[in-house]
């Protein structure tokens, strides 16, 4: 508020007039919110204006902080104990640590709280996908990377309907958390990868799941524990750290490269979807179209990758995004409508682009490593993500600034996945040295 009193502002044309230079000093009486939207937020409860409004896109980036911390250690101890009870220990703590956050007492500790459910909510994600990929063939790696995650899409609709039924945050937070009572209950069907319990010479425990499985798909299971110990070829023993990633060539280079990739992509994907405050309309609504938008993207993407390969395509769908936010840099803010279509566009292709990418790097990465690689690009992508708040914040610079950055960062993720080679159709490498070897190079190279 103003210190003193500017009377003729009430009878003059005042978006003349520069207000910056008078003196101003902070609300002495509080403030007024605006509940029609939400009953409380976290603004509300802690009073996140003015001066202190930026403190609403920290909270997002410290979440985003503990996703990046959490990921490289949930896959390191994946590959090291098993997919199966890391999954079950990320499913526990973040049900404790979300239900916690609801209940903060204060700011301080709700972003506590938040680091720690963010934390451990990424090796949920990672590990989820990776069991997935590989207890499938290479006939159906698509239909499991592509198809399978429109939960996450089932997802994203149904938060529209709940933040619309349910506006008050603390109680949100309890609903979008309480589907881990199921996850929880539903782990103890859940079989462990076969692929790691054979490259880490547990042949017993997997002839037991591979009978299982062949009992379910009416197959016969002709073959037995030693049978399965001899057809893999590598050290079943060796224990694997991050630093195989960067001890020879070819692995050295799709880490570098994957890194990259996964940094632009997320760092897109988070910046559009929480800049859409920017294409007007219901925050409800917006959220429903983006998430409609990727039930036909999936699909999509679900064809395209199993004609063309996953690497055109990934190509293809970043150039896209980058395009679509080029376009929205030059549309007024007044045509709503069409900065409304190209803006679900952009978060459509960006939103494929994030998953034929958890496919296209789990069949990158060999079995030993493959949930640490995954868990390290995930880490350097929920730094993009960490940093996508803040890049927001370079509206009070330039109006445009955010968009261009967005838009540069696509682009370039598009050029650098060119890098990296084709997987459809490859078998899933096992060992490192697996695409060390010229062999397993050339028949990736080729496709």
């Amino acid at each position: 508020m103003f210190s003193e009193p500017h009377f003729h502002l009430l009878y003059n044309n005042s978006s003349e007039i520069n207000t910056t230079d008078l003196p101003a000093e902070p609300c002495q009486n509080g403030w007024v919110f605006d509940n029609s939207t939400f009953k409380s937020t976290l603004a509300t409860e802690w009073d996140l204006v003015c001066q202190d409004k930026g403190m609403n896109q920290v909270t997002a980036t410290v979440f985003f902080i503990g996703v990046m911390m959490g990921a490289p250690v949930f896959g390191l101890l994946s590959d090291r104990f098993g997919r199966r009870p890391v999954l079950l220990v990320a499913y526990l703590s973040t049900l404790i640590f979300s239900t916690a956050s609801a209940f903060s007492l204060s700011y301080i500790m709700y972003m506590v709280m938040r680091l720690l459910t963010g934390f451990t909510l990424s090796g949920i994600s990672i590990i989820s996908v990776v069991l997935s990929v590989e207890w499938f063939g290479t006939e159906h790696r698509t239909f499991a990377g592509i198809i399978v995650s429109l939960d996450c899409t089932v997802g994203n609709l149904l938060l529209a309907g709940v933040a619309y039924l349910v506006n008050d945050w603390r109680w949100l937070t309890i609903a979008v958390t309480s589907p881990l009572f199921l996850s929880v209950a539903l782990w103890w069907w859940l079989p462990e990868s076969a692929r790691w319990l054979i490259a880490n010479g547990k042949t017993e425990q997997a002839h037991v799941y591979l009978q299982r499985c062949a009992v379910m798909n009416k197959c016969k299971a002709d073959f037995t524990p030693e049978t399965l110990a001899d057809a893999v070829i590598g050290d079943q023993h060796r224990k694997y750290t991050i630093v195989d990633l960067m001890r020879t060539p070819n692995i050295r280079k799709l880490a570098i490269c994957t890194g990259i990739v996964w940094f632009g992509v997320a760092f897109t994907y988070y910046g559009i979807s929480l800049n859409m405050t920017g294409f007007g309309q219901s925050i409800y609504l917006k959220q429903f179209i983006y998430a409609s938008i990727e039930v036909p993207g999936k699909i999509g993407v679900f064809y395209l990758v199993k004609m063309i390969g996953r690497r055109p395509v990934e190509v293809g769908t970043l150039l896209l995004t980058g395009a679509c936010l080029l376009i929205n840099i030059f549309v007024p803010q007044g045509l709503w409508v069409v900065r409304t279509v190209v803006g679900v566009l952009g978060k459509g292709l960006s939103e494929a682009a994030f998953t034929i990418l958890f496919l296209y790097t789990t069949e990158l990465y060999p079995t030993v490593v493959r949930q640490t690689g995954i868990g390290y690009t995930s880490f350097l992508a929920r730094m993009g993500v960490a940093v996508a708040p803040l890049v927001i914040l370079l509206e009070d610079v330039w109006k445009l600034l955010p968009s261009i950055v967005f838009c540069a960062v696509s682009v370039l993720a598009g050029l650098v996945t060119c890098l990296l080679p084709e997987t459809r159709d490859v078998p899933l490498p096992e060992f490192i040295d697996d695409i060390e070897e010229t062999r397993y190079c050339c028949a990736v190279q080729k496709k």
